[in-house]
């Protein structure tokens, strides 16, 4: 364990393992709602929940392993929930683009840009 206090400084920080992992579980616990909210949330375009679920919590552990191991900052990162509400809401149900355009669109701004015809993206309804 005296290689983890030496890694991440615990001591120059004034805290110890004990309390690192108490804080760890209580923030886990906090955010932990994202892994039913979010497969919840996106499922509505029709994409498969328990797909959703599983990439949900490997974002948020790789995104949270990375701040800590390469920022050394005790940060919890995980998808946004704001942009999947708007991807999922929005483009996918009420403008009436399928999930996998729409993704497209997400992931390559410069998709929008070039002017995809309307008709070609509109293959899917959320009624």
């Amino acid at each position: 364990m005296n290689w983890l206090e030496r890694f991440f400084k615990l001591r120059e920080n004034g805290t110890t393992i004990r309390k690192e992992f108490y804080t760890g579980t209580i923030t886990f616990l906090a955010v932990s709602y994202i892994l039913a909210v979010n497969p919840e949330i996106l499922s509505s375009t029709g994409m498969p929940r328990r797909g959703l679920f599983y990439v949900t919590a490997i974002a948020a552990f790789v995104g949270t392993l990375t701040m800590s191991l390469l920022a050394n900052a005790p940060l919890v990162l995980a998808p946004a929930m704001g942009l999947n509400a708007f991807f999922a809401y929005s483009v996918v149900c009420s403008m009436g683009y399928s999930w996998q355009i729409a993704l497209f669109a997400v992931d390559f701004p410069e998709t929008s840009l070039c002017g995809i015809p309307c008709g070609l993206c509109r293959t899917h309804n959320c009624g």
